[in-house]
């Protein structure tokens, strides 16, 4: 098992970067979050995970050993690959995967694409008590914002957006305002995503 590769960026593009690491180069897919923390980097320390096939040899890379532990323990779920993983890692941040499962937050998951609501509810099912472990800090945040977030929630509702669509706009603006956020703010600005 390959648990890092070190070297110089050769290209980095949103599904992968190649690094040049003592006159090699490793192909090493990765989420759009990822991407985002590595965007202009001339030299990089990637973690990963070999997803070893009959036919192939794949390496995924994260930004951190949490973003890691997360994508392997979704693929530890039935009916959930690596690349659906790495979709999921792509749609919603690791705090948020880890918040949503913990949560039972079933309509988040299910606006990933590639995720029904069967995986979904596998997903809260197999994961949360793994989850609850690897994000115990995760989750003390969210519970400190939940009674606002959870206003916010069916104040967007209540005015008529989808609510995955606005639990995803609420989820990006707990994240830029801080876990102090209002109720108000909240609103306010997740009606600016919607």
């Amino acid at each position: 098992m390959i648990e890092f590769v070190e070297g110089d960026v050769v290209e980095l593009a949103p599904t992968h970067v190649v690094i040049n690491a003592n006159g090699i180069g490793y192909f090493i897919n990765i989420s759009l979050n990822t991407y985002e923390a590595f965007n202009s980097k001339q030299k990089l320390r990637v973690l990963t995970h070999q997803a070893i096939k009959e036919d192939s040899h794949t390496l995924y890379g994260f930004q951190d050993k949490t973003e890691r532990e997360v994508f392997r323990n979704l693929i530890s779920v039935s009916g959930i690959g690596p690349a659906t993983a790495r979709m999921v890692l792509s749609s919603l941040s690791q705090h948020d995967i880890i918040g949503a499962i913990i949560n039972g937050n079933v309509p988040l998951l299910k606006s990933i694409k590639g995720i029904g609501p069967k995986a979904a509810q596998r997903m809260i099912l197999e994961l949360k008590d793994k989850m609850t472990k690897l994000g115990g800090s995760v989750q003390g945040e969210l519970t400190g914002s939940s009674s606002n977030h959870t206003e916010a929630l069916e104040a967007l509702t209540a005015l008529g957006f989808g609510r995955s669509a606005a639990e995803k706009a609420l989820l990006r603006t707990s994240k830029d305002l801080g876990s102090g956020a209002s109720t108000e703010d909240l609103i306010k600005n997740s009606l600016k995503l919607l």
